[in-house]
């Protein structure tokens, strides 16, 4: 099996500064958006962008991470032409041995990456929010003859020595690289996806591993070393949603800006799902215009309007403004601004744009051919 691009996402972190929620599971273990996993979302990004054979290196408080991987097929990531593997620190002739750091945890798995006879590396941390198509990146490699790209975003220059720091000339070449710098240069941080060219990525790793004295880091030693020897990495400026849950504020952060309809991380759009072990449902909303009395409410729906006494099924839309009372909408029926539904039931699928369906006095059916 040859694949042009693979993918290894580091997930064996400790996540202490989740306090309890990582005492006994994994960091990308831990739950978000109500239905999903952390880890949904490299894996999903993964599967969006086209990638078919991708690595989970795993660690600490593995058990519950590796049972839900599996084997990728929430993601699509497995069958035919497809493949997920776990890859947990192992036991070997020489003794056993824990990843010692970002670049040790690729440099322990260099024979699973070398029987995939890859051409390139994108290796993604297994604990951020975001939505990326990462064959857009691979392309933006490509033009530029790059060695190594790395992912960045801008931040505010308060929290910029939280991140590595990026300096880059016009071209987006990188000119400097400051690894969580005490004064940082620039507001350009490295969101810790990086694209190798395989080769170069090899010989870095094996280099690196002989170094007594190295963290073997990516950010501490690749990086810094590749730049000093005149390689060519270059800065891939993204502008989407992208947020580091680490701490227990910035977990509270992203969930809550899910409820912000300005958010720009759409996680049910169809055209770039993020998949889970629920890989069919997304969950309710009830939105702060949204008024609900007695009522049944399946996943999905979405409620703007004003519902009494109903039952409504599953990716419902009821919109501001709108009131259902005593009724049953039937799954993926929207219910326009303005319109009240009494006494009622609607059809799957059903765009109800009329004043009012329904009466006090009778049982009204609203379907497509009405």
């Amino acid at each position: 099996m040859k694949d042009e691009m693979v993918a290894v996402i580091l997930a064996g972190g400790r996540g202490t500064r989740l306090h309890s929620l990582t005492a006994k599971i994994a960091k990308p273990a831990v739950f978000f958006g109500g239905k999903y996993r952390i880890i949904d979302f490299p894996l999903s990004n993964c599967a969006n962008s086209g990638i078919t054979t991708v690595g989970v290196a795993t660690q600490y408080e593995a058990t519950v991470l590796n049972t839900y991987i599996g084997t990728g097929r929430n993601w699509g990531l497995n069958g035919t032409g497809a493949l997920t593997s776990i890859l947990p620190p192992r036991e070997t002739p020489k003794g056993a041995s824990w990843y010692l750091g970002t670049a040790d945890a690729i440099y322990q798995n260099i024979d699973w990456l070398d029987k995939t006879h890859c051409d390139y590396v994108v290796i993604l941390s297994g604990d951020h929010i975001y939505k990326m198509d990462y064959s857009e990146m691979l392309s933006f490699h490509k033009k530029n003859a790059a060695d190594v790209t790395i992912a960045t975003i801008q931040v505010p220059m308060s929290e910029a020595p939280r991140f590595g720091i990026c300096l880059t000339d016009e071209d987006n070449r990188i000119t400097e690289f400051q690894e969580k710098p005490k004064k940082p240069k620039s507001d350009l941080a490295s969101m810790g996806i990086y694209i190798f060219s395989y080769r170069l990525l090899r010989e870095s790793l094996v280099s690196n591993h002989e170094l007594s004295t190295s963290s073997h880091d990516f950010g501490k030693d690749i990086l810094p070393t590749l730049l000093k020897a005149g390689k060519r990495l270059f800065a891939y400026r993204f502008s989407g949603y992208w947020k580091d849950v680490g701490t227990v504020h910035s977990l509270w952060e992203a969930n809550m800006d899910l409820l912000d309809p300005d958010c720009t991380l759409r996680l049910y759009a169809k055209d770039f799902k993020i998949y889970s072990a629920d890989t069919f449902s997304r969950p309710q909303l009830i939105s702060k215009t949204g008024k609900v009395d007695d009522c049944i409410i399946n996943q999905g729906a979405v409620i703007h309007g004003k519902c009494v006494h109903s039952v409504l099924s599953n990716e419902v839309v009821v919109e501001k403004g709108a009131l259902v009372e005593d009724s049953m909408i039937m799954p993926g029926a929207v219910i326009k601004s303005g319109v009240t539904v009494k006494n009622a039931i609607i059809g799957a699928s059903v765009v109800v744009d009329k004043d009012k369906i329904g009466t006090k006095d009778d049982i009204v059916l609203y379907t497509e051919e009405d």
